[in-house]
């Protein structure tokens, strides 16, 4: 199968494209998708299947008779082995068991007499969108790209969901635009060979978590080595991070065994109390053929830089922005080193470690063995025994849960141990929104309470999956920035086959008090040294985020000035101009801005065209 090119190609890991039917409406349509720089994957009849931007390494396709198969993105498959799926394939569901197995991260879409496929992967890393236009339903890897098709401007009310701190399921995945819809990353759109009718089908369940760790970790050892291998196989340079934390250093030394040549990067804390520099020389001396490059802690970027400068074009708002230029501030030394990717540990504390949550079940289950445990946790956190109690005697169903909090969106935020035992983190609002904004989002959160249903029966394992889908939907957008910046980032604990292989554990052996990440520790025995398999504490950057907030007060400041989010009349832009002037407010450093400024960054960033808000 071939493709014409339309001018110049985008930059590796941008992969980005829309979906159409092969009708001529919807060829019509996809005219309207074309842009300087896309390239066309045709359908056999020679009308748009793919339009979009990829490089030539970013995609293998094969094609059979009426059957087309595609995968876009990271994925090491040859051709030869996807025809001969292709070749038997006889229904859209067969695809299932190809999806189970492709390794790397990646979207899949299909085409088998007219009917069309499209899906992203089960962590929520690549996404899928869908909107009528042109009067067939097209697909898209970014909802905006359907919302610029439909001349549809953002609403309000969306907004004023995304200001809720946090965003919980399953409001957190609702496109900003009406008219565009989502896709849950464990379904699979399905389109009709009308291009009218359409279904979101189920491919992916998480494994059930019966196996031992001694059993499970020879399988979470052989996923993240193929994981890494897929982004390293090609050779070159590659560069990675070096935190010193166990989940850094475990890609390093992955990545020291493939036919890459690895930089490591590590950017000490300025917190003297911060250990990260010494593990991660520790690492490095078992690393002889790895560059290991040690930035100037005082050059770190704070969290909360550069705000005003943030000009990526971004789907949704996501409180990445504000560590966007921490995140990108190393990529052009890596370039100049001829890093062609750069590997991250984001996405270790989601997999390897899992939620607390767990032992709500476990008490009713193995109450004497999950008494001993928390009573661990409760030493090691310091949880109170009354928050405790509570949390584990709470039995009731999600959706009560959410439309309980609904009605408290005021309240102070609970406990820890409330949320680490229970559904999660209730969302909250805080002064400076709006009585307005406070009724839309009271209102969306009844709504969905409704109908809503967590994302597994057991609260831990819905706990793991939204956390992963938040986690992913912030790396979605730091994956686009990095590959602006010219060094595109990866994130091998956030590959599907990954997190099967972590989930496939018993959670009572992922999540203990007395032992650190147990099985990324089993699962790396041999080819991380011992000597680093023995760190038991995680640096946190409480110290940069505090200084940051106090440095860049003046442009925390400068962005409520003529707010977007004030224009609507979801904020009050006085309370918030007061709280920039005020950085040691108490309970800022909990987080609480981040949503607002999410928001607020996104809202000016849209593009000029987009319609006004109303």
């Amino acid at each position: 199968m071939t493709e014409p090119h339309h001018g110049a190609g985008p930059g590796r890991g941008d992969a980005h494209f829309a979906v159409f039917p092969d009708r001529v409406d919807a060829a019509a349509a996809a005219r309207s998708f074309a842009r300087p720089g896309t390239r066309t994957l045709p359908h056999a009849s020679g009308r748009p299947w793919l339009v979009g931007s990829w490089h030539d390494d970013e995609i293998v396709t094969a094609r059979a008779g009426s059957a087309a198969v595609a995968v876009l993105g990271c994925c090491p498959v040859d051709a030869a082995h996807l025809h001969r799926h292709v070749a038997r394939m006889r229904d859209l569901t067969h695809l299932d068991a190809l999806a189970r197995t492709l390794p790397g991260s990646h979207h899949l879409v299909a085409a088998l007499d007219g009917r069309l496929r499209v899906q992203g992967t089960a962590s929520g890393l690549r996404l899928v969108f869908h909107a009528r236009i042109g009067g067939v339903h097209t697909a898209a890897t970014s909802a905006d790209v359907l919302a610029a098709a439909l001349g549809a401007a953002p609403d309000p009310r969306q907004v004023a969901v995304r200001l809720l701190w946090p965003v919980p399921h399953p409001l957190a995945e609702a496109p900003l635009w009406p008219g565009v819809t989502a896709v849950s990353p464990h379904d699979a759109l399905l389109i009709a060979a009308d291009g009218r009718t359409l279904r979101h089908a189920r491919w992916w369940t998480p494994p059930e978590p019966v196996r031992s760790l001694a059993d499970g970790a020879p399988d979470v050892r052989a996923a993240l080595t193929e994981a890494v291998d897929a982004r390293t196989r090609q050779g070159g340079v590659v560069s990675c991070d070096l935190s010193g934390g166990l989940d850094s250093t475990s890609l390093c030394f992955l990545a020291a065994r493939s036919p890459a040549k690895v930089v490591a990067s590590t950017w000490p804390g300025r917190d003297p109390a911060d250990s990260d520099l010494h593990w991660a020389r520790l690492a490095a001396r078992s690393l002889p053929e790895v560059e290991h490059v040690v930035w100037d802690a005082d050059a770190s970027p704070l969290v909360y830089q550069d705000l005003l400068g943030i000009d990526d074009l971004l789907d949704e708002p996501t409180i990445g922005v504000m560590d966007r230029a921490r995140v990108l501030h190393h990529l052009p030394g890596m370039a100049e080193r001829g890093s062609r990717l750069h590997l991250t540990g984001i996405g270790g504390d989601h997999v390897a470690w899992c939620s607390e949550a767990y032992y709500h079940r476990l008490a009713r289950t193995r109450p004497l063995f999950a008494l001993r445990q928390l009573r661990g946790f409760r030493a090691l956190w310091q949880w109170p025994l009354g928050g405790m109690g509570r949390a584990l005697a709470d039995t009731r169903p999600y959706g009560r849960w959410l439309a309980d909090a609904g009605r408290h969106l005021r309240d102070p935020l609970p406990a820890t141990a409330i949320t680490s035992l229970g559904w999660g983190m209730p969302p909250r609002l805080f002064d400076w929104v709006t009585p307005e904004a406070r009724q839309m989002a009271a209102r969306a959160l009844r709504e969905a309470a409704e109908t809503a249903v967590p994302l597994h029966p057991d609260r831990g394992l819905h706990a793991d999956l939204e956390q992963i889908r938040s986690c992913t939907r912030i790396i979605r957008q730091w994956d686009r920035m990095a590959a602006r910046a010219g060094v595109p980032m990866a994130s091998p604990f956030l590959d599907d086959r990954v997190m099967e292989a972590c989930f496939a554990v018993r959670p009572e052996e992922r999540v203990t008090p007395w032992r650190y990440k147990p099985l990324l520790t089993a699962a790396m025995r041999g080819i991380v040294p011992d000597a680093c398999l023995g760190r038991t504490t995680k640096a946190a950057a409480s110290m940069d985020a505090a200084n940051g907030l106090r440095e860049h007060r003046g442009d925390l400041l400068a962005l409520w000035e003529d707010s977007r989010l004030e224009r609507l009349g979801l904020v009050d832009g006085e309370a918030l101009r007061r709280l920039a002037q005020r950085p040691s407010t108490p309970g800022l450093h909990d987080a609480i801005l981040y949503s607002t400024i999410a928001a607020e960054v996104w809202l000016r960033g849209l593009p000029r065209a987009t319609p006004a808000l109303s």
